[in-house]
């Protein structure tokens, strides 16, 4: 049994005088109202209705039954009336997790924005550059510059592609030569993004893949200790463009091996698939897609 389609179909007998007018009001047949009263009486084990071939008013028990109805299917619709408002118009708190550079120099101005634009979205924004579990530690939203998005339990919405440059320093390439294929660097010093643990080598893509392996005096996992290096004449980096373009612009570093780029990477935002259709995360998604 329905129950709740059962206390509709009860509270719209007694609002309505009758069977017949209360089937147009629910745009049911009279016969299909009148087992949902039955089964709510067979189920209460109580008279809810006095029937007439007249009319039908509700007995004692009934009057009292119709009040707390009234009661309980306000509540629900202003319960449901609430959670669709919660899901139109963004609200509440919202975790979200970034690299370092990228937070700062882009990715907090647009949040910022995003919160004049929706003041009842408190944010907690954390930037750092270690690889976490965004459903274990309760992210929202996760921006994640990668290659491919991680695997199962996430959703990923690419933003914008991200290019990788490789540059360094006139005064390091005058001292050292600029290379002019990808086996040169194997004779450079290399700045690495990561850990000395991980894999030192360097993928390049002209006609085919080159895949080199590096050394260098620095590895860190910060673009922008990385670039204040190349700056400072410390060796060649791969860096996304965003970190460096100002850089490039103004002659602090040059690009070099234009003709053999690093393969593509992607600006991501991931979220756990139980918050794809909150709208404090589907509208801040959409909005940074728009805006990166």
């Amino acid at each position: 049994m329905d129950k709740l389609e059962s206390m509709r179909a009860f509270t719209q007998v007694v609002e309505a005088g009758g069977f017949a007018a209360a089937a147009r009001r629910m745009d049911l047949s009279r016969s299909a109202v009148n087992k949902l009263v039955m089964n709510l009486e067979e189920h209460l084990q109580t008279q809810l209705l006095h029937r007439t071939t007249r009319k039908v008013s509700p007995t004692d028990a009934g009057r009292a039954y119709y009040d707390r109805c009234l009661t309980i299917l306000a509540d629900l619709e202003e319960a449901e009336l609430s959670l669709t408002r919660l899901q139109q118009e963004p609200r509440g708190s919202l975790r979200i997790n970034a690299p370092m550079t990228f937070g700062t120099l882009h990715l907090a101005p647009l949040v910022v924005e995003f919160m004049a634009q929706y003041p009842e979205v408190q944010v907690e924004l954390v930037l750092n550059d270690r690889r976490i579990d965004p459903i274990e530690e309760g992210f929202d939203i996760t921006v994640r510059i990668a290659d491919k998005p991680p695997g199962s339990g996430l959703i990923a919405h690419t933003l914008a592609p991200c290019p990788l440059v490789l540059c360094a320093s006139p005064a390091y390439l005058q001292r050292r030569g600029t290379p002019v294929h990808p086996d040169d660097l194997k004779h450079h010093a290399c700045l690495h993004y990561g850990h000395r643990s991980q894999d030192t080598s360097w993928t390049l893509v002209g006609d085919e893949a080159h895949t080199v392996a590096i050394h260098g005096p620095l590895c860190c996992n910060n673009g922008e200790v990385l670039r204040a290096a190349a700056i400072a004449d410390l060796g060649i980096v791969m860096l996304p463009d965003f970190i460096v373009e100002a850089d490039l612009k103004e002659g602090r570093l040059h690009p070099i091996l234009a003709d053999y780029p690093p393969p593509a990477i992607n600006i991501y935002a991931l979220y756990p698939v139980n918050r794809h259709l909150s709208a404090k995360v589907t509208r801040l998604v959409e909005f940074l897609a728009a805006k990166i």
